[in-house]
Order: C-alpha cells, then structure tokens, then sequence
C-alpha cells in the first residue's frame, strides 16, 4: 500500500470518490496529509475532510496538532482511539475531558474513536460535549499495545448495541474486520443496525481493485435501496 499510494494516485481515488458521490473521507491528520489535501484543493477538489487526530494524551504537542488538523481544512475532527482507550483504562475522566476540551478549541465537530463499546459507554455517561462517535466494530485495540489481531464474531453485536445506546451520531468503522468479511455482507449487517444518521468509514485499496471505489457505491445504494 506505502507504494501504491502515491500522492497522485491518493488525489485520484478522492476525485473518483467525488464523481462516485461520496463527499467526505476520513484521514489521519499529519503534515503529509495536509501538504496532499492543500494540493487537492488547489486543484479544484471539494471533498469534506473529517481527521483523525493521533497524539499522547500527555503531550504538549497535542494542542497544537489538533489545531493544525483544523487549520489544513478539517470540517471535523476526532480523537484517536488509542486516547480514548488509554483514558477508559485508567479511569481517567478529566484526562479525557482535557482532551475534548482542547479539540473543542478549533470550532468543528468534535468526536472521539475507541476500540471497544465499553469506552464509548463510558464517554457517553460522562456527558461531554462531543458531536459524535466514532465506533469500531472490533474490539481490535490489543493491535496498539501489541497483543495482536483480535477480531472475534461475537463483537459487532456489542458495537452496534452501544452505537444505539449512545444516541448521538456515530461513524462505524472496521466493519469489514480489516478484510476478513466479505464487503457486501459487512454493509447489509452495519445498515440494519446502525441508527439512522449514523455512517460507515470503510479503507479502499485500489491496489487489489481498480474499480473498488465505484463498486462499493453501487453496492451501498442497493442495499440502501437506491
């Protein structure tokens, strides 16, 4: 993918993805992607950025990215689920309220990831004044502190009960259990069971399917119904 995906060939599926319908991408905030995203707009590009926004909880370098994510053209921004898994972890509620805070502070939407539904439960109860979620069907988070896959079946049903639970808007992603379910299976079940208003964040690798970007449009819109 580090090879495929060069520069040109990244501003030509968000172009794809525009003709195809699609309006918005998600992607990491870093200095690479803002240079990329700066290119794509200046080329005429009107995708809507939402950006995923890494850090240490403890950094005091933290502010100031999210402040660049904001700054580059994010239309909304969402903390990585490492944070939220770190500050669930320990309990940590003003930590994880600091956090928000400092998001806040760019004037977007706001929203924050995690990797089990626990940790959104617990987001949830503590009434912050996030915008929205952003769900993983798979409680995956042992891949970030390095007890490998963990993509178990019986998850999804757990994600999508806490996405209902939640009430606020709320982004799945993983449904596909990075790429161990077949895609189509993988929209039908978050459809029917995501909230109305909610949406799917799902990677597109055109390396293994020129055409995959159009293709899943057509599928969503059967699904969907038209």
């Amino acid at each position: 993918m580090l090879d495929y995906y060069t520069v040109a060939r990244i501003k030509e599926t968000l172009a794809r993805a525009e003709a195809a319908g699609i309006n918005t991408t998600i992607m990491r905030s870093d200095a690479h992607i803002h240079r990329l995203l700066r290119e794509y707009y200046n080329e005429g590009g009107q995708i809507q950025w939402i950006a995923q926004v890494p850090g240490d909880r403890s950094s005091p370098d933290f502010q100031v990215d999210a402040r660049r994510a904001v700054a580059a053209g994010a239309k909304a921004a969402y903390l990585h689920g490492g944070l939220l898994d770190a500050c669930f972890a320990d309990r940590d509620a003003e930590g994880f309220a600091r956090l928000v805070e400092i998001m806040r502070q760019g004037g977007v939407p706001v929203g924050a990831a995690g990797h089990s539904p626990e940790a959104h439960l617990w987001a949830h109860e503590l009434d912050l004044p996030l915008d929205f979620h952003v769900v993983c069907f798979y409680n995956c988070g042992s891949l970030h502190d390095g007890r490998g896959d963990k993509f178990k079946p019986e998850d999804p049903p757990r994600a999508v009960a806490a996405i209902r639970q939640i009430g606020k808007p709320c982004i799945g992603y993983k449904i596909m259990a990075a790429g161990r379910v077949d895609a189509r299976a993988a929209f039908e079940y978050a459809f029917a069971n995501i909230k109305p208003g909610d949406c799917v964040n799902v990677g597109v690798y055109r390396g293994d399917n020129d055409d995959m970007v159009e293709e899943n449009v057509r599928m969503v819109e059967e699904i969907l119904g038209g």
